[in-house]
């Protein structure tokens, strides 16, 4: 709970970072691109009473300050249009791969878009007559105009990286646990087993017609099977080819053996014998747990159906109970460690049962569906 709590605040901490970020950035930029939108249009102003100045020059203008402003502009693009809106002059315009009559089309057309789109200002010629000075943004106004959304991007694609990071850190954090744990569990459990199976075959020596020895050589044994599953995690047991059949027959016996009589057991199998790679300990291990469950959701009383078919190229195997359903807020959590609806309770059960489906045998559980009152269907798939 307490990396799940630290990793939450983390993740609201990157995001509200990012968030700030982006906001600060597009507001600085907003200010800036509008201050350097005002100055281009400064200049275009002073630019254009230039042009005005050269229109109508006499021998007492001085060129060569007009020049100098005129050709000084080397980055806003301009169209310079009549009064019937065709082109006169052109600054900063690159028509390059258009042909002569194209590249005058595409000058008329650009000088439209930008007239129409309010960017120019009118030259008064005299006589009622004028032209109009049709301007772009620049080049660089136009990158500080997108530069925003890329660092938005940038920054988003951080805070992404970096909750993947935690997330990655948390389940290789959680996986230490869990083997360190598991190993640990069945390192304790070896040595009473040990002495409970030295008891169990002194006692059969000493009273060889008791009926309740053999009883409880199985449950030794029971014990012992334990074991060696909680010694196998953190391990890779290479899957082998088993009989899914007999396996979900063994968890079937066991299951009758341990519940009331209140709770019906049914398996459907086809007729041929499905052959499937897995390891069948820690499998019966995952049909256990689901049966458990499923006992635990009926109170005691109730059916659990176990079905296995082919689909495709997948084995599917379901396990549905008639228990109490799943809430819809809650499917999603059912695998997270330490989530549990029981008032006792570790919530590792299904946690285990993902990590044994997915990692050890390359399949997927889930739940299939869920009704609240009628119960629930929990479905394994694995490759054939």
């Amino acid at each position: 709970m307490y990396w799940t709590d630290r990793i939450r605040q983390v993740k609201i901490v990157l995001v509200v970072a990012a968030v700030v970020i982006a906001v600060a950035s597009l507001v600085v930029s907003h200010f800036l691109v509008r201050d350097l939108a005002e100055e281009e249009h400064r200049r275009m102003e002073v630019w254009t009473a230039a042009m005005r100045s050269f229109n109508m020059a006499d021998e007492n203008t001085d060129l060569e300050l007009v020049l100098q402003v005129m050709n000084g502009n080397h980055t806003i693009p301009l169209i310079v249009v009549d009064e019937k809106g065709l082109p006169v002059l052109e600054r900063n315009i690159s028509a390059q791969g258009y042909s002569e009559a194209d590249s005058i089309s595409y000058i008329k057309v650009k000088a439209n878009e930008l007239h129409n789109a309010g960017r120019y200002i009118r030259m008064d010629l005299g006589n009622g007559e004028y032209n109009d000075v049709c301007y772009d943004e620049s080049v660089m106004l136009k990158r500080l105009t997108t530069y925003p959304y890329v660092q938005l991007g940038v920054v988003m694609i951080f805070v992404v990286i970096a909750i993947f990071a935690l997330l990655t850190s948390k389940k290789s954090e959680q996986n230490k646990v869990w083997v360190g744990l598991s190993k640990e569990t069945a390192h304790q459990l070896g040595t009473p087993i040990s002495s409970l199976m030295a008891w169990t075959e002194m006692l059969k020596e000493m009273y060889p017609d008791d009926e309740l020895i053999p009883e409880m050589d199985k449950d030794v044994k029971r014990l012992q099977l334990i074991a060696e599953r909680f010694s196998k995690i953190g391990s890779l047991p290479e899957p082998v080819p088993a009989s899914l059949s007999e396996v979900m027959q063994h968890v079937v016996d066991y299951m009758n053996r341990r519940t009331s009589n209140k709770v019906q057991i049914s398996m459907h199998c086809p007729e041929e014998d499905i052959i499937v790679k897995l390891n069948a300990q820690l499998y019966e291990w995952v049909i256990e747990n689901l049966c458990k469950n499923a006992v635990d959701a009926m109170e005691g009383a109730g059916s659990i159906t176990l079905v296995v078919f082919r689909e495709g190229e997948k084995v599917i195997t379901e396990v549905t109970d008639t228990g109490k359903g799943i809430a819809k807020k809650n499917i999603k959590n059912v695998f997270r460690p330490g989530f549990t609806t029981k008032k006792r309770g570790w919530g590792l059960g299904l946690s285990l049962a993902k990590r044994i489906v997915e990692e050890y045998h390359h399949g997927k559980i889930f739940v299939k569906n869920s009704e609240l009152g009628k119960g629930t269907t929990f479905r394994i798939e694995l490759q054939s």
